[in-house]
């Protein structure tokens, strides 16, 4: 298998330009996802990798070798699309030797090919159906099946999943990890879904109009969001953000005063600011305490809307230190409130992520969980 290698990557649509100057490595054998809301140019830039559009400027390189200028039959790639795109006259043994006799492969080598892939995706049953006798999961596999029979270097998904229903989406998660593990390849994977990203990736790359926002495991994004974009797109429900300003700071803890004047000790490192700067807090929803916490600063809201998910209840709550908008806490177990009901909960210091005027995250100084960001690389 191959590494993929972008140099400051751009791409313009005549005086448009949609991605701004983009460097990316991606390691041999890695599963990599490009993440980002509608319109942020994830698929472009899957695209530009898959020479289906031409860069603007910058170098792109597979396997240490440039491939600025070459056709995409000759990158060593394979690409699998939203749409299923299989031949609805053909078989689908058929549909998957399709390339391999465009290529003028002999009969033997592409039925050696066709069962192998069969066999990895077990769909030797369904060799000599038409597309329309399966379903959309099976459809998708024959796809994949198609990509995995050319033997690319870099195999490309670009939103494979978004046309199937939410329990063969999950099905299909797990199928697609358990390819990449079996095949050890390269794997570039498009979705706007953070969960998938989350679920499927060694990597992670955050897009925003064009932009990378950050890469890193996981975890590390989690954990340690690098901005505003990203610590509200990574995570589900998505984060709280409550707007203060700064009272005081030393390297382990920033002391930011609330709208409603209360004051939260956030465990980061905001020497860098200034008594009165305006700052953001940001708090995920499971992470609020409702349990005797000395430590933590004590909101009071009124219940809007409750989610019972059955394995937790999502309340949505007003909360006056949250300025004009609401809160979303996670709480374990069957629980219920009535709208209109007041909740009490705590913000644990060591829960919350600060980020300055310009949206930029303060280091976190205080981790119960001990991740920290050397020790969340791609590799582990």
């Amino acid at each position: 298998m191959s590494d993929v290698e972008l140099k400051q990557v751009r791409k313009s649509f005549g005086d448009v330009e949609t991605i701004h100057g983009v460097d990316l490595k991606i390691e041999d054998g890695e599963f990599t996802v490009f993440v980002g809301p509608s319109g942020c140019g994830k698929s472009t830039l899957l695209r530009l990798i898959a020479g289906l559009e031409e860069i603007t400027s910058g170098e792109m390189l597979i396997d240490g070798k440039r491939v600025n200028h070459l056709p995409p039959a000759d990158r060593g790639i394979a690409m699998v699309f939203q749409s299923y795109a299989l031949y609805p006259h053909m078989t689908i043994f058929e549909n998957m030797a399709f390339g391999l006799r465009l290529a003028k492969r002999s009969e033997e080598e592409i039925k050696q090919r066709v069962m192998k892939a069969a066999e990895i995706l077990q769909v030797q049953p369904l060799l000599e159906r038409k597309p329309k006798e399966l379903s959309g999961g099976q459809r998708q596999r024959i796809a994949i099946g198609r990509a995995i029979v050319r033997e690319p270097h870099v195999f490309l998904f670009d939103e494979p999943l978004s046309n199937l229903d939410a329990a063969l989406r999950i099905q299909m998660r797990m199928e697609i990890g358990k390819l990449h593990s079996d095949l050890a390849a390269t794997m570039v994977y498009v979705t706007h879904d953070q969960v998938e990203a989350m679920t499927m990736a060694d990597k992670i790359v955050v897009l925003s109009e064009g932009n990378v926002e950050q890469v890193g495991a996981p975890l590390e994004l989690y954990h340690y969001p690098q901005n505003l974009f990203v610590a509200g797109f990574i995570g589900s429900p998505r984060m709280n953000f409550m707007q203060g300003t700064l009272e005081s700071a030393t390297p382990q803890r920033a002391a930011v005063r609330l709208g409603d004047g209360s004051v939260l000790n956030v465990a980061a490192d905001a020497t860098g600011g200034e008594s009165g700067d305006a700052v953001t807090v940001g708090i995920r929803p499971e992470h609020f305490s409702t349990a005797r916490d000395d430590d933590a600063v004590k909101l009071d809201g009124e219940v809007i809307v409750v989610e019972q998910l059955g394995e937790s209840t999502l309340v949505n709550a007003k909360v006056a230190a949250g300025g004009e908008g609401s809160l979303v806490v996670r709480l374990s177990g069957n629980r219920f409130f009535s709208p209109g009901a007041r909740l009490t909960f705590g913000v644990p210091p060591h829960s919350c992520h600060l980020f300055n005027a310009d949206g930029i995250a303060y280091a976190r100084t205080v981790d119960e969980a001990g991740l920290r960001p050397e020790r969340l690389s791609a590799a582990e």
